[in-house]
């Protein structure tokens, strides 16, 4: 029956009403609430303000010292029924009620305003934060309530908080009243509906006649014989489509050509895509491979010539042993496999014949090694947090469980144990403040102060600050800078602390009486700062890996020295946001040299 023109008009018309009285509907009650809202909020706003006008108590500074006269106000002060009045003062510890028009207001003073179950403590703190008043509305799905709050400060004369109102306002009637008006819409709507029911049925039966003629010669031609025409009657709508039924005939090897072509299209894109495609049948042959896929797992490049050249697919090979061609649930999905040392990611879905049986199996293989690599690297970094804080936690909590655990410790072997907990501490507030300083990077949070700076001062400053250590391990500090080296233009603070952490390293990783040496040129549009020393140098196989959060050549010395494992990274990310470099060239047990590479001030 639904299958009809004259019902789907009927439908149409139908849908067509429905939703125009829906929207309609929807828009008046939405405004509706809106305006209740907005009236209800006026009326607290009002009262609020009402009693901040009136009472004298509220004018004083310290509401504590007033609490009780505050609440003989509240008592004497009418309030409709629905609503409730806290007030809240901060003494310095913490928000609390010190009166309400709460009938049992006896029971709720003095708690702390944050976890009163019926007070929002967001509203509350923000009122504080910002000196102007907060609001929300507050449900409860058990209880079946419906709140209005607003959070509004009082302020002193100079514009501070002296203490907040809140006053929370049942919204149960306005709720009532739309539920109401919800029903009058309903009613409307069906009405509307009846009407338009019986409208569309009569002027569909007048123009389904002529359309059973169309469908009778569109059904030969479905069956082959394209020699169909139709008499066109008229110039209506139902005239043109009869002319256009009869110009489908003229137009079929036109569109039969354009499939050709789109067909052609498609196999061009699938050869040249960027992904691997393969489809193998139900039997598990392979039917059809792009240079891709025939690359990826090994085939012959003669795969999609002829039925000769079928093989089996190694499904083994991939873990796709589980597909099942009965089960509909197994034909589709995605697995992560490594073929060559390369990861891909293999999403794989059925395909149906002519018949629309499911005829196979569609396999793309996506790469994804960069992701994985990242995801690894996103793992590493989590692991070796959690195992840095642990340490000096360890630490702090076993020095921390002796000196509890111990009433009769002697002063020095406690004040050991302080200092060891005090370098832990400063130990995890480096780790914090390196991640932060990450953190602001890798989001271009952190702003940066460019001037015009010198170089030779840059250096020198730093070398100045470092001048202890060099001391303290008896190193040779050779400066060499080439004169007249332009000025760049940097935050000034970033590319010292840049310097510091380069150098600082040469010292920590160059025995006593070694040679540092810190250069600075002007090569092309760039200047390069080198720093290089005697010492201890990188292996190869650490080369890659020196700049990555937390990597450490040796892991146990770098520790020793205070290390975090960050500053290399911290250093590249700050020199890379100043449109630099910075390069590391090592011989292990030779020395190594570090160049920082800025651009000069004309190309900044």
């Amino acid at each position: 029956m639904f299958t009809s023109i004259r019902w789907k008009f009927i439908i149409v018309y139908f849908l067509l009403i429905f939703i125009a009285m829906a929207i309609v509907g929807v828009f008046i009650v939405q405004r509706f609430e809106a305006q209740q809202l907005e009236n209800r909020t006026n009326t607290m706003v009002k009262q609020i303000e009402s009693i901040i006008s009136t009472s004298s108590y509220l004018s004083e500074d310290n509401w504590a010292n007033v609490s009780e006269e505050i609440q003989d106000t509240l008592d004497e002060w009418r309030f409709d029924g629905n609503e409730t009045l806290y007030i809240i003062y901060n003494d310095g510890d913490m928000p609390k009620i010190i009166a309400s028009s709460y009938s049992n207001h006896d029971k709720i003073k003095g708690q702390n305003a944050l976890v009163y179950k019926f007070l929002d403590p967001t509203l509350i703190l923000s009122a504080y934060d910002t000196g102007e008043k907060s609001e929300g509305i507050r449900k409860d799905a058990n209880e079946g309530t419906v709140f209005k709050h607003i959070a509004y400060p009082a302020l002193n004369e100079v514009g501070q908080v002296k203490g907040v109102l809140y006053m929370t306002s049942d919204l149960q009637d306005i709720y009532a009243t739309l539920d109401e008006s919800k029903k009058i819409l309903t009613s409307a709507t069906m009405l509307a509906l009846a009407v338009t029911v019986l409208l569309g049925f009569l002027i569909a039966s007048s123009i389904t006649g002529p359309i059973r003629d169309v469908t009778k010669k569109a059904e030969k031609m479905a069956k082959g014989d394209f020699d169909q025409f139709v008499e066109v009657k008229s110039d209506d709508e139902i005239g043109q489509l009869a002319s256009m039924f009869n110009y489908l005939t003229l137009k079929l090897k036109d569109t039969i050509q354009e499939i050709d072509l789109e067909r052609s299209k498609l196999d061009t894109i699938f050869k040249y895509m960027a992904d691997g495609v393969i489809a193998i049948d139900i039997n598990g042959y392979i039917i059809h491979a792009n240079p891709i896929a025939i690359d990826i797992l090994g085939l012959e490049e003669t795969i999609n010539d002829d039925s000769i050249n079928k093989k089996i697919f190694p499904m083994d090979s991939i873990n796709l042993t589980k597909i099942d061609y009965e089960d509909l649930n197994s034909l589709e999905g995605d697995e992560i496999v490594e073929i060559n040392s390369v990861v891909y990611r293999i999403r794989y879905a059925p395909f149906r014949n002519e018949k629309n049986n499911i005829g196979g199996v569609i396999i793309v293989f996506q790469d994804i090694t960069e992701q994985h690599k990242l995801d690894n690297m996103r793992k590493e970094f989590v692991a070796n947090v959690s195992h840095e804080l642990k340490t000096p936690i360890t630490t702090i909590k076993s020095y921390t469980e002796t000196l509890m655990g111990f009433d009769n410790l002697d002063e020095e072997l406690s004040c050991k144990f302080l200092s060891v907990i005090d370098n832990e501490c400063d130990r995890m507030t480096r780790i914090v403040r390196d991640l932060l300083q990450l953190s602001n990077l890798d989001y271009n949070k952190t702003k940066w102060k460019k001037v015009d700076c010198s170089v030779e001062n840059l250096i020198k400053d730093a070398c100045l600050k470092l001048d202890f250590a060099f001391k303290e391990k008896n190193q040779d500090l050779i400066l060499d800078i080439e004169e007249n080296i332009p000025n760049i233009v940097v935050d000034k603070d970033g590319i010292e602390q840049v310097i510091l952490n380069i150098i600082s390293n040469a010292i920590k990783y160059t025995p006593n009486g070694g040679k540092i040496s810190v250069l600075a040129k002007k090569q092309n549009d760039r200047v390069i700062i080198t720093v290089k020393d005697n010492g201890i140098g990188i292996p190869e196989e650490d080369k890659n890996r020196i700049f990555e959060r937390f990597y450490r050549v040796d892991k146990g010395r770098s520790r020793e020295l205070g290390g975090t494992g960050l500053g290399l990274s911290i250093a590249k990310q700050i020199v890379e946001a100043h449109g630099g470099d910075i390069a590391l060239k090592s011989q292990h047990k030779v020395g190594t040299e570090v160049d920082i590479m800025l651009p000069t001030t004309s190309h900044v």
